[in-house]
């Protein structure tokens, strides 16, 4: 059986069952192979920009011989998927900013598929913003600690407009009002792992919380203009993680 990591257990974990999966930058096509072996998916499209990293993909298919069930694809982003392809898509391991440019330019494929499962490395607020802003649902998030780094994971839709709710969500996105309907911790942490008090999340402030604690104290009676520059990035960094804190004390 194909052992995951606990950040790409949390990744795959988030795919529904029975749809056929696009793993955009594979790698090592670990999430698909695994999938496919728990018959959770009928099959996927592993793609990846690199040679490389498609060949391995490529090795570990035939290993576990799943030629029949898993193809191959060189593909920037998702430039090498076609409409009706794949009702699901995996996005996972790379900065925020590729993430989003990956979304921007696939855009008519990755609103054609029923779910995105995303897991930035970076800029996570930057990419809640531009998924609220351009039209997709978040409808789940988990956070999970993995070699004593955090991963957080979202699962979004686009909106279809079908309904009376989505098209009402539309009119939001187009008056720039979505955003502002989610307050900044939610924007910054995320709306479900706070509501849900997410315990991976807590100790993650709780850890930005000391981190800050500790540099603001060794810096106590030090003075110059960087100094106090650097003192007030990190009071409002901690203002910012107590006030998600906040949402685990009710």
């Amino acid at each position: 059986m194909m052992e995951l990591s606990t950040r790409l257990q949390a990744v795959a974990d988030f795919v529904t069952a029975g749809y056929k999966l696009a793993d955009i930058g594979t790698d090592h096509a670990y999430i698909p192979i695994a999938l496919v072996e728990q018959n959770r998916i009928p099959g996927a499209i592993a793609m990846d920009i690199n040679e490389g990293p498609l060949q391995r993909a490529g090795e570990h298919i035939a290993e576990n011989k799943m030629e029949k069930k898993i193809e191959i694809r060189l593909s920037n982003g998702f430039s090498a998927l076609k409409k009706g392809e794949a009702e699901s898509a995996v996005i996972a391991g790379m900065g925020g900013g590729l993430m989003i440019r990956i979304l921007t330019e696939g855009e008519q494929i990755a609103k054609s598929l029923k779910e995105c499962i995303l897991q930035p490395q970076s800029e996570i607020e930057r990419v809640r913003r531009f998924l609220l802003e351009e039209g997709y649902d978040i409808l789940d998030e988990n956070m999970v600690k993995d070699d004593g780094k955090y991963y957080t994971i979202l699962k979004v839709c686009p909106l279809k407009k079908t309904s009376d709710k989505e098209k009402e969500s539309w009119e939001e996105i187009k008056s720039g009002k979505r955003t502002e309907m989610w307050s900044e911790p939610e924007l910054k942490y995320g709306r479900f792992l706070l509501q849900n008090r997410n315990p991976v999340l807590r100790e993650y402030l709780q850890r930005e919380i000391l981190i800050r604690e500790q540099i603001l104290a060794g810096l106590d009676g030090k003075e110059n203009r960087r100094i106090e520059q650097r003192r007030t990035e990190l009071k409002k960094e901690l203002e910012e993680a107590q006030k998600g804190m906040d949402y685990y004390a009710v």
